[in-house]
């Protein structure tokens, strides 16, 4: 009988991930090989843009054109269709269907890229709406045949895309904004979640508790990652997934135009208004763009805020996992020991720290920040690919009516409008405590 560690996905999804990791961390240390996955550069449709913009474009064409880039996509899919397909045969499954299925997805997943790194999608909207749109659309119309359903393995690619993603998030990021980003992001976000928690199960009366939990995360830590995450560790439905993540990224999209306007017109500091923008919007690339409007403060003190609350996502999974496997979970009058929870216990956690700790306590001490960052520069290619496969997978496998079933009649929506209102005014009232200068001195970020 083989082992639990070497033939469920689970833990197949942690060594999956940790082998990108360590090849990724030999080939940036040593420089013996370029280990870089397939990245597009923004190009853009139309030629209406200034000249900053148009400084970062690339043309399609010229990118196509280039040995890099067809050499990178090879490496990518060798290296995610080799490990996948390795986790296939130790599941104990059928390779020869795996193989072309997984071509075929990683050829919508290739699609994904190139449409998100058009320069309006690249800057308005994340790569897992096109995923979810472009799987969505094959599902509802001619839909998914039988052959590709192989390579649908949502919960496969998500939790080592979350593996991999452990390794840049790094504890060093809380001393750059010592307790004022603690103050902003760890004590906010709990109080934040337990709010939205009660507010739908208590007030809205939704019973589907995984989908409360997993909207609760994404409103309050980051968006996608977060919901991502939780989900997993709660077991929260693909559809309920989809449009949690659907109503992140919209709302995402608002405020990430509007609230920098907002902060301007009454007046407050860049460096406050950075700070309630790393608190509040919900992605870190959108925190980013958000940011920079405000200037070099603003944009420094939302993406610190931002990166301090993004520490939270493991710790968030770990408790949620625990909960729902003891109370949640459960059968009636069942009673669950410690057995029982780690038998439940979503693997991919442990893996997320032990990357983490790895990357802040043993590589980064050892060979500095610099080789860290070159290093995630590498991974975070690879935990996109690995999203944007999972993505394109939920999108595979939801239809438009599941969606319209799981709104509960709008509840989920008014779950995030209230959750996220509740969200910016206690941040607000955090960053006006901590970042005002009347009761503690304003940090320098320079």
């Amino acid at each position: 009988m083989k082992s639990k560690l070497f033939s469920t996905e689970d833990w197949l999804s942690v060594w999956i991930g940790f082998a990108v990791i360590i090849i990724a961390i030999v080939a940036v240390l040593t420089g013996w090989f370029d280990f870089s996955a397939l990245k597009f550069s923004t190009w853009a449709m139309g030629e209406n843009l200034s000249e900053a913009a148009a400084a970062k474009i690339v043309p399609l064409g010229q990118q196509f054109a280039t040995w890099a880039f067809w050499r990178k996509t090879l490496v990518t899919i060798i290296v995610l269709g080799g490990l996948f397909t390795l986790g296939i045969k130790l599941q104990g499954e059928k390779v020869k269907k795996f193989i072309p299925a997984f071509i075929v997805l990683f050829a919508l997943a290739f699609l994904v890229r190139l449409i998100s790194a058009e320069y309006t999608f690249n800057r308005y909207l994340e790569w897992a709406f096109c995923a979810l749109i472009i799987g969505l659309l094959i599902s509802n119309t001619v839909g998914v045949p039988d052959w590709l359903r192989p390579a649908v393995r949502t919960e496969f690619y998500i939790k080592t895309g979350l593996v991999i993603m452990g390794f840049s998030v790094l504890f060093s990021n809380i001393a750059k904004f010592g307790l004022y980003g603690l103050g902003i992001a760890w004590i906010v976000t709990p109080i934040v979640i337990l709010f939205i928690w009660w507010f739908g199960t208590k007030v809205l009366k939704i019973d589907n508790k995984p989908l409360v939990i997993t909207m609760a995360s994404a409103t309050s830590v980051c968006g996608t990652s977060a919901a991502i995450a939780t989900g997993a560790a709660s077991n929260c439905k693909k559809t309920d997934l989809t449009m949690v993540v659907s109503i992140s990224i919209i709302f995402t999209v608002l405020m990430m135009v509007l609230e920098p306007i907002i902060i301007k017109a009454v007046g407050m500091s860049p460096i406050m208004g950075g700070a309630l923008i790393g608190g509040t919007v919900d992605s870190t690339g959108a925190v980013a763009v958000a940011g920079s409007v405000l200037g070099g403060d603003g944009e420094k003190a939302a993406v610190l805020v931002k990166m301090i609350q993004n520490i939270l996502i493991g710790f968030i999974a770990f408790f949620v996992a625990i909960y729902f496997a003891t109370h949640i979970n459960k059968g009636s009058g069942e009673k669950v020991g410690a057995g029982e929870i780690w038998t439940r216990f979503p693997k991919f956690i442990i893996g997320f720290f032990v990357a983490s700790l790895i990357a802040s306590f043993i590589i980064q001490p050892i060979f500095g920040g610099d080789q860290v960052g070159a290093i995630n520069k590498v991974l975070d290619q690879y935990k996109n690919w690995c999203f944007v496969l999972a993505f394109t997978s939920i999108g595979l496998d939801t239809r438009f009516k599941d969606i319209v079933k799981q709104m509960e009649g709008g509840k989920v929506l008014w779950l995030y409008i209230i959750g996220q209102t509740f969200n910016i005014i206690l941040t607000f009232f955090a960053v006006w405590l901590l970042l005002s200068g009347k009761i503690f001195p304003i940090p320098t970020l320079s």
